[in-house]
């Protein structure tokens, strides 16, 4: 028995020790931002996160790379008090050990606690708005062949990581007169015009795109395959929760005359948004605390 004892001892330790180790933040600092400003920013650079005057569901949805709609329950003032978050990460450490850090902080100084389910809840479908089938003036089939471009951009962001220590550079987004070539760029801010420019993207990447300024999952049902250019324009509610920092969950300046996201998709691409219901993978919190300053 004193033999079984010991093996059963020896066993459990050995199990907690093979257990993985969640990676921490060198230095983190975590105050309530009581100065009532209504702007705010997240940063991750290389190395460092930086949130100024920022929510907690908003750091929750960049640590879990989550929209905001996809982030329910909890108390409410996870929505409405502010905080700023300053963290180092060690040396090298890529962006995704980084979040994994902002997860691990949550989980410690907000006592984040939560859990994902699926539920049916409203969605938007992604179709076409004409009955002939035609596109809209600004929609176009891609006539490039993306591969070569494609897997040398890889090797050579793979290789720039290897370089710097296994950080991944962030690609620089084509100058205003350059052609957009396989690969999307995003311009403008919340609460005024944003311009999607894009070339050889598929309907799927544009339905993920659409998610933020709409509030809902968007699913494609274009029955469009293949990829396609195209120039978008649209005014961009300051209720989806982009910040002129472009952080999602704080309100931002006024409209201004650009048509909106249901309109200029109709116009513009021939597509339109449909309301319908679908299953959606959702964040649920069940508990969180405010934190005590450092």
């Amino acid at each position: 028995m004193r033999y079984l004892i010991t093996s059963l001892f020896v066993a459990a330790v050995a199990a907690q020790t093979l257990q993985p180790v969640e990676p921490v933040f060198e230095v983190a600092s975590v105050k309530a931002n009581k100065s009532g400003a209504p702007g705010g920013s997240f940063v991750m650079p290389p190395g460092r996160v930086t949130a100024t005057n920022i929510p907690l569901k908003v750091i929750i949805t960049n640590a879990y790379q989550l929209s905001f709609f996809q982030v329910v329950g909890g108390p409410d003032w996870i929505s409405t008090d502010r905080f700023d978050v300053v963290a180092k990460a060690p040396d090298g450490a890529p962006p995704d050990q980084t979040r994994a850090m902002v997860r691990a902080l949550l989980k410690e100084r907000f006592k984040l606690v939560a859990h994902m389910e699926t539920r049916d809840t409203p969605i938007y479908a992604l179709v076409r708005a004409r009955a002939d089938d035609r596109l809209g003036p600004r929609l176009k089939p891609s006539t490039t062949d993306c591969g070569p471009m494609r897997a040398q951009r890889a090797a050579a962001i793979a290789e720039a990581a290897r370089l710097r220590g296994g950080r991944v550079p962030v690609p620089s987004a084509p100058g205003p007169d350059e052609p957009v070539v396989c690969q999307m760029r995003v311009s403008g801010r919340g609460g005024s015009t944003m311009t999607y420019r894009a070339g050889n993207i598929t309907m799927s990447a544009l339905a993920g795109a659409l998610r933020t300024y709409v509030g809902r999952e968007v699913v494609d049902r274009t029955g469009l395959s293949g990829e396609y250019d195209f120039d978008l324009q649209f005014s961009a509610p300051p209720t989806t929760g982009q910040t002129d920092s472009g952080v999602p969950g704080i309100p931002v300046a006024p409209l201004d005359d650009a048509a909106s996201i249901f309109t200029a998709l109709q116009e513009q691409l021939g597509l339109k948004l449909e309301s319908t219901r679908g299953p959606v993978e959702l964040m649920v919190i069940d508990s969180a605390d405010r934190p005590t300053e450092n």
